[in-house]
């Protein structure tokens, strides 16, 4: 079955762009497409996806409000922020309330599709030059940053943190738990806990918890 996924951009040839883009992969099938963040939600409410491709500067609502308010549901899907900025405090505005990748608009098309399927996998997706940014603003975050994130941390069993290690290295569910002998299900579990321990919604928010206190 086809992921279903939703196009939000205020540009309709951005729109157009991405599918045309997707439209020619069986994994992924663009049900609908909006204008901004309002309508993006609107769509949503009855006709829900499992993905939105959201941009980030729109009329009427942003994609970072869009985002939380996405977040804050029943249900939420996947977010991918496309944008084409990447060395602002959008990145890491829209990564805080909950976006699950963020790639610029001129990354090529086979790797916006492969960051798609990834997010989709439950694995992050960042741009290279974005990844660098967030880790400059870890580098930059200095000690209070730090000592949150060791305190949050400090709340998860030893083996929540095992997880939280191999997660905040890009793992996904299945390489967890081969690496650490356990099943599915029971990883599924701890990610459960790790997420409300860390007050994480997604798992690019527990990768910047574990790098905060020097564990990834």
């Amino acid at each position: 079955m086809s992921a279903r996924i939703m196009l939000v951009d205020d540009d309709p040839l951005v729109r157009s762009g991405l599918r045309l883009l997707l439209g020619g992969d069986p994994e992924l099938a663009i049900v609908s497409e909006a204008p901004d963040g309002q309508a993006a939600l609107d769509t949503h409410r009855t006709e829900p996806v499992d993905m939105v491709l959201m941009d980030l500067r729109m009329p009427r609502l942003d994609g970072i409000a869009a985002t939380a308010a996405f977040k804050s549901g029943p249900q939420p899907p996947a977010i991918i922020v496309l944008t084409t900025f990447d060395a602002d405090d959008y990145v890491v505005r829209a990564l805080a309330v909950g976006a699950d990748g963020f790639l610029l608009k001129d990354t090529p098309p086979d790797e916006i599709v492969a960051a798609i399927k990834n997010v989709l996998a439950g694995r992050p997706a960042l741009s290279p030059s974005i990844t660098a940014a967030l880790i400059k603003q870890v580098v930059d975050g200095g000690g209070a940053r730090s000592a949150r994130a060791t305190d949050l941390v400090g709340s998860l069993t030893e083996r929540e943190r095992d997880v939280a290690v191999e997660l905040a290295g890009g793992a996904s569910n299945a390489e967890i738990a081969e690496r650490l002998y356990m099943s599915l299900a029971t990883v599924k579990a701890h990610i459960s806990h790790i997420f409300i321990k860390l007050n994480a919604t997604n798992r690019v928010q527990v990768a910047i918890c574990m790098h905060d206190a020097g564990l990834a």
